[in-house]
């Protein structure tokens, strides 16, 4: 499971991550129940505490560590 696609965004994901200093779970879903679960339909997605933040496209790394930030931020 997993296009070339998917497997680039999760790559991206890992260098936000990295880059963002921040304490962050990643996980790749491949089971397609649970991505449907999300109510996504086009993959690749991201989705970040629940919410689906993109889906059918390739983040770039500096796209997702604001996302990564910017939801730190929030949290008491």
């Amino acid at each position: 499971m997993g296009c070339s696609r998917c497997h680039q965004l999760y790559q991206n994901v890992l260098a936000a991550v990295k880059s963002s200093g921040q304490d962050v779970q990643v996980t790749q879903v491949e089971d397609i129940q649970k991505i449907m679960e999300y109510g996504v339909m086009s993959i690749p997605a991201i989705v970040l505490d629940g919410v689906v933040l993109a889906a059918g496209k390739v983040l770039k790394p500096e796209e997702i560590r604001k996302w990564i930030q910017g939801c730190q931020k929030e949290r008491p």
